[in-house]
C-alpha cells in the first residue's frame, strides 16, 4: 500500500512538472518578442516602453531559457525590482505570480475565487451522485420497466442539454417569473460567503447546483444502470440469494459495493476537473469564481492568472485521482494495492 501510494505521488509530481513545463514554455518562450510579447501581456494595452523594460528585467526575459524557467519554480533573485513591483517567490512556493493588469497579486485573486468554485462543486456533487445513483439503482432493480424508461429518457434530455441553456431555463421560470409574480426565493447572480450568511450562501447557489447536477447525472444515470446489472448478474450475487439474504442486502451490500468502482473513477475525473472552474456555469449565473477568473483572464491576456487557474485545475485533478485509486481497494476486495 505504501509503496503504491508513493508510485502514484510521483506519478503526480511528474504530470504536475510537465504541466509546468508546457505552461512556462506557451506562456513565456512563444510570446518573447515583438508586440505581442509576454511582457507587453502582462503589462497590458496601456503600459509605455519604460514599464515593460521593468517588467522584462523582473521576469528575467533575457536570460538562458533552463534559468528562466528556474526562475519559473524557485523565484526571482532579490527582494524588489526598482520599480517597486513585487517579487515573485516560485511557484514551489506557493506564489502563483502578480497580474499587472489588476495590480494584485494572483494568489489573492485566486484565493478569493477558489471557494465559490468548491462551494459549487460539492454541492452540485452531491446532487448529481444522489441523483444519479438512485436513478441508476433503481432502473438496474426493476429493468425495461415504466420506471426504467422513465430514467432513461430523462436522462437522455438533460444529457444532450447544454449547460448554458438549462442555466438560462432556470433564470428565466424560477427567478424571473416568480419574481414578477412576487415571489423571490432565487437571487439571479452573486455570491454570498458561507460564513457570512449560510441560508443566503445557500440560496444564491441552488440554481447553479441544479444545473451541474441534472447535466452531470445523467451520465451517473447510465453508467450505475449499466455497472449494476452487469454486477447483478454475478454467481456470488445468485450464490447470495440462495443463501436467503434480503433483496435489499443483495443489491446494497454486495452489488452496489462492487458496481461504484467505475462510478468513482467518473467522478474523480468530473469533481476535480469542476475543481477547475466551472467556466459556463460562473459565467451564467454571475459567480466570480475559478471559471470566472479564467475567462476574464484569457480576454484580457492576464498570463499569470490564466498560469495558475491551470495549475490549480491540474493539481486538483492529480489528487482526485490519486484519491479514486485508494477507493478502489476500499470498495473492491478483489482490488490490491502493491
Amino acid at each position: 500500500m505504501v509503496r503504491f501510494l508513493i508510485r502514484r505521488i510521483l506519478l503526480g509530481l511528474l504530470v504536475l512538472f510537465l504541466v509546468s513545463v508546457a505552461v512556462f514554455y506557451m506562456f513565456f518562450k512563444l510570446n518573447s518578442s515583438g508586440p505581442a510579447s509576454v511582457a507587453s501581456r502582462i503589462c497590458g494595452k496601456q503600459c509605455n516602453a519604460q514599464q515593460i523594460r521593468a517588467i522584462e528585467e523582473r521576469l528575467h526575459l533575457t536570460d538562458p531559457l533552463p534559468q528562466q524557467y528556474w526562475y519559473f519554480l524557485f523565484g526571482y533573485p532579490g527582494e524588489e525590482s526598482p520599480n517597486g513591483i513585487p517579487v515573485n517567490h516560485g511557484l514551489l512556493h506557493g506564489d502563483l505570480g502578480y497580474s499587472y493588469i489588476n495590480q494584485q497579486s494572483v494568489n489573492s485573486i485566486l484565493k478569493d475565487a477558489f471557494p465559490i468554485t468548491l462551494s459549487l462543486a460539492i454541492g452540485a456533487a452531491v446532487l448529481w451522485l444522489f441523483m444519479g445513483l438512485a436513478s441508476g439503482i433503481w432502473s438496474a432493480i426493476r429493468p425495461r420497466s415504466l420506471l426504467d424508461r422513465t430514467f432513461t429518457f430523462t436522462a437522455l434530455f438533460f444529457y444532450s442539454m447544454p449547460t448554458f441553456v438549462l442555466g438560462l431555463v432556470l433564470l428565466l421560470l424560477l427567478y424571473y417569473q416568480l419574481t414578477i409574480h412576487g415571489v423571490s426565493w432565487f437571487p439571479a447572480q452573486g455570491y454570498v460567503a458561507f460564513t457570512d450568511n449560510p441560508a443566503s450562501w445557500a440560496q444564491h447557489l441552488l440554481l447553479p447546483w441544479f444545473t451541474l447536477a441534472a447535466v452531470t447525472s445523467a451520465a451517473y444515470t447510465r453508467l450505475t444502470r449499466g455497472s449494476m446489472l452487469d454486477v447483478l448478474g454475478e454467481d456470488y450475487i445468485r450464490t447470495a440469494r440462495a443463501k436467503g439474504l434480503t433483496e435489499r442486502r443483495v443489491v446494497f451490500r454486495h452489488g452496489l459495493r462492487a458496481a461504484l468502482t467505475p462510478i468513482v473513477t467518473q467522478f474523480g475525473i468530473d469533481f476535480g476537473t469542476l475543481l477547475g472552474g466551472a467556466i459556463i456555469t460562473e459565467r451564467v449565473f454571475g459567480l466570480p469564481g475559478l471559471g470566472f477568473q479564467a475567462v476574464r483572464a484569457i480576454t484580457s491576456n492576464d498570463l499569470p492568472i490564466i498560469i495558475g487557474v491551470v495549475v490549480i485545475a491540474t493539481t486538483a485533478i492529480v489528487i482526485a485521482n490519486l484519491i479514486v485509486d485508494i477507493l478502489y481497494a476500499v470498495l473492491d476486495p478483489r482490488v490490491r494495492l502493491h
